[in-house]
């Protein structure tokens, strides 16, 4: 198994993406640290994960808090014995036009999303680093970390941020054994964008928009995160993997 014995440490591990993520990594023999804002859904997948043969411990994390981000890398290397494999997925999004948008959603946004990868990406570093083990990050950004949508603004914003920051960690962090990756989804039917499939008419939409006429489940972007978590790609880093159904391939004329 790709992941035997390893230490995969997950946040929005509570729902969604990062749920399958962790669901998925224990599979392959991971021990997981499932993060998540929601201690209730952090201890849920766990137990998940555990009712399913796998290890993990549920931390309860704030990912835009320099403070929590970094003791939940510390609790996570307590309790695994090591770091190998950060994931950072915890995410939220708003709706509003740009020229409504308040200031105080702009920044809750780009907190979670966008320090909110950097923060526990910095401490899962500084860990590796001084203890001299290499180690992968893969983030999560989205389409519209490499375009534009309507009434998007501080989320576009985010993602093209973690698109870049992507880049630079894997830029200086390269020499030091780290790995770091992205994958960029396209509609995903979570409980964040449940809301979207409640809408015949924006239903049609998202079908539309996707070359291959359907949105993904969260399974699929988990494997994608897995293959670019994964010891056997290591020669991978720097690299945003559109997973998109090909909705930034084109558009249908």
């Amino acid at each position: 198994m790709r992941f035997q014995d390893q230490a995969v440490l997950v946040t929005g591990g509570g729902s969604g993406i990062g749920r399958a993520v962790c669901l998925m990594a224990a599979a392959e023999g991971a021990r997981v640290a499932v993060g998540d804002l929601d201690a209730d859904r952090a201890a849920a997948t766990a137990e998940a994960v555990r009712d399913a043969g796998g290890e993990a411990h549920p931390v309860q994390v704030d990912v835009a808090d320099p403070a929590s981000a970094t003791r939940f890398v510390e609790v996570a290397e307590t309790a695994l014995g090591r770091l190998d494999v950060l994931v950072n997925s915890a995410g939220i999004r708003e709706i509003a036009p740009v020229l409504e948008l308040s200031f105080e959603e702009w920044q809750r946004v780009i907190s979670v999303n966008l320090s909110g990868t950097f923060l526990p990406s910095q401490a899962f570093g500084r860990r590796l680093v001084a203890a001299g083990r290499p180690g992968r990050i893969v983030n999560l950004a989205s389409t519209l970390g490499l375009m534009a949508a309507p009434q998007r603004a501080a989320y576009v914003a985010s993602k093209h941020g973690v698109v870049g920051l992507t880049k630079q960690m894997a830029l200086e962090l390269g020499e030091m054994g780290i790995r770091v990756n992205a994958v960029a989804p396209g509609v995903v039917r979570t409980a964040l964008t449940e809301r979207y499939f409640q809408d015949e008419a924006m239903t049609r939409v998202i079908r539309d928009i996707h070359a291959l006429g359907r949105w993904a489940e969260p399974e699929e972007i988990a494997r994608a995160i897995l293959f670019l978590a994964a010891e056997e790609n290591g020669f991978v880093t720097g690299s945003i993997l559109a997973v998109d159904g090909g909705w930034t391939t084109g558009k249908k004329m």
